[in-house]
């Protein structure tokens, strides 16, 4: 038997793509990268905007004190709304013209215009609700508000995981049983060895907003699901189906929802923390006289709570890479099929470009390089090769 290269092996996969997707996934993703900085001055824009144009105070005049609660939810919901309205043109650039461009995307401006504006009115109302027990704990507890606020970031996050799945995500795309067939058949045999309810593995029509290859688990409880959206199961041949659901039956059997709730409640409450300091700042800046428990200071305070989740966006991915990597790992030793999983990654190269380096990996990227999660698989190759079945 001749020696195995992970080396060699791993640079046959990457020579899939030529120069020219190679830099054309280099110009996208950097311009992904430029994406974060101007949306920081997007947000700067717009919290400006309608703090100096009083819009928020003019709500806020008309409900009288008694009534607070609906007072703080329908401030929030005015800001939601201006705030969309304001960031459209930004919007209509980055999410919709900017990927039709570089081809990840062929949803008609029309579709995209209306699935936005559903989304914003959902997001409305949700961070209307959520704002109410926000500005409740920043009345009652006082100066440790930050706290008792990321217990209710906690509670929010396993709400939605319970209610997106059924109540939201259907409101944008169709959730159906993966047709029948060896796919399915292949699939369903993978989710009784998992103890996974057959009827939580779903297609999605995901070529609605996007081109690209995906899969996902979202809900927690009994509102979990493995979804795999329709591009990848048109693109993708069995083999490489099996190893993406493997890695997807690893997010859910791992239990990384889990970890991801606690990690982010707890950086939740450091921001916040963060927030209780540095808002007397941001509100000068940009000419509030609101403080941080007045709801009128609502665009400030979450111009800064994103700020600080932007700069917190290498320790949230540093998170996510370690799940990805564990999730490739479970798919390697429940179905062993470290090519096909690496051709599946090939596939997702196009948005995201393989062969960034390690700095750039710890910054930006909320998944290992595909060179990087490539090797891995090679070098799992090597080392089970006599298991290794599509060798």
């Amino acid at each position: 038997m001749l020696q195995f290269d992970p080396q060699a092996a791993t640079q046959a996969h990457l020579s899939a793509l030529s120069a020219e997707e190679l830099a054309l996934a280099r110009d996208y993703t950097t311009g992904n990268h430029w994406l974060i900085l101007a949306g920081l001055v997007v947000s700067a824009l717009v919290t400006w905007i309608i703090v100096r144009t009083g819009i928020l105070d003019a709500v806020f005049a008309r409900i009288p004190e008694r009534r607070r609660n609906l007072r703080v939810f329908l401030v929030a919901l005015v800001y939601s709304l201006v705030s969309a309205l304001l960031t459209l043109p930004y919007s209509i650039y980055a999410e919709w013209w900017r990927e039709s461009e570089y081809g990840r995307s062929s949803q008609p401006l029309g579709d995209f215009l209306a699935q936005g504006a559903l989304g914003a009115a959902v997001s409305a109302m949700g961070g209307g609700l959520f704002f109410v027990g926000l500005y409740l704990l920043l009345r009652r507890t006082g100066k440790t508000w930050w706290v008792w606020a990321g217990g209710l970031v906690a509670a929010t996050i396993c709400a939605a995981l319970l209610l997106v799945p059924a109540l939201i995500q259907p409101l944008f795309n169709d959730f159906e049983p993966v047709p029948e067939g060896e796919v399915r058949d292949a699939i369903m045999v993978m989710a009784a060895e998992a103890d996974i309810p057959q009827d939580r593995i779903f297609m999605f029509d995901g070529s609605r907003q996007s081109n690209n290859f995906t899969a996902n688990v979202s809900g927690i409880g009994p509102a979990a699901r493995i979804a795999i959206s329709d591009v990848a199961l048109g693109e993708a041949s069995l083999d490489e189906v099996i190893a993406v659901t493997g890695h997807e039956i690893g997010h859910y059997v791992l239990g990384h929802v889990w970890r991801q709730i606690g990690v982010f409640s707890a950086l939740a409450v450091l921001v916040f923390a963060f927030t209780a300091r540095s808002y007397p700042f941001f509100a000068r800046l940009f000419g509030s006289d609101a403080r941080i428990e007045d709801v009128r200071g609502l665009p400030v305070l979450l111009f800064v709570i994103g700020l600080s989740f932007t700069l917190a966006q290498p320790a949230i991915n540093t998170m996510v890479r370690v799940g990805e990597r564990e999730a490739d790992g479970y798919s390697l030793e429940t179905v062993g099929l470290p090519d096909a999983l690496a051709e599946a990654l090939i596939k997702t190269a196009e948005y995201r470009y393989p062969l960034a380096g390690p700095l750039e990996e710890a910054i930006f990227y909320s998944h290992p390089t595909v060179r990087n999660r490539v090797r891995a698989a090679m070098e799992w190759k090597a080392a089970n090769r006599k298991a290794t079945p599509d060798e």
